[in-house]
């Protein structure tokens, strides 16, 4: 099992800039994996289960961000609370990134309305550079500039593209090091049933 976990770390992974990066992805790792197949709803780790994500223990909360987006609004977690969130962590030259780009504009698109939200933060790149691979991909979901990495370290991410999932009520419920089906049934079962939970419990 741990041979497999290994595996899904890609290796177009950069490696984080400080030793307090590297504790802090290793105690979310391991608070992770090591909890149990439960989140909150019984059939949640039945949808969650096809897209080999790692559930979070019931109850863990993500740390709370805010960054500045691509058109200089500011974005953060605490403002997406009532709304199912997608996080997704990229940068433009992880080629395993680019394909999920666009079905999460798609997913974006057609869920948006209904409370899902996307939210897209890069890997230490510039404006510019985001810029163009947005107006390239035909990206309208939030993206978030994280030029220092801070948000990334927040979340212990060790390989792109890595995607969190958030429930309405604010709880993390899985997370992904590489890149997944989000256009699949599965995906589109989970967030469908994400969807259709209360804000509040």
């Amino acid at each position: 099992m741990a041979s497999s976990r290994q595996a899904a770390i890609r290796t177009n992974a950069r490696p984080l800039r400080s030793g307090l990066e590297h504790l802090l992805a290793a105690v979310l790792l391991v608070i992770a994996i090591g909890a149990p197949a439960s989140a909150n709803s019984p059939t949640l780790p039945a949808l969650i289960k096809p897209l080999d994500l790692v559930i979070y223990r019931p109850g863990t909360k993500p740390p709370d961000f805010s960054g500045p987006t691509l058109d200089s609004q500011s974005l953060s977690l605490s403002k997406l609370r009532g709304k199912v969130v997608v996080i997704n962590f990229w940068a433009s030259w992880c080629h395993e990134c680019r394909p999920e780009m666009p079905v999460l504009e798609q997913l974006h698109r057609e869920f948006g309305g209904r409370g899902l939200a996307i939210v897209g933060i890069n890997a230490r790149e510039n404006a510019e550079a985001i810029r163009r691979y947005a107006k390239e991909l035909g990206l309208t979901f939030p993206l978030i500039l994280d030029p220092d990495g801070r948000i990334n370290a927040l979340f212990g991410v060790i390989g792109l593209p890595a995607t969190f999932v958030i429930g309405r009520d604010g709880r993390a419920v899985a997370f992904g090091v590489g890149s997944r089906k989000w256009e699949s049934s599965p995906a589109r079962a989970l967030i469908e049933a994400l969807l259709a939970e209360r804000a509040s419990r």
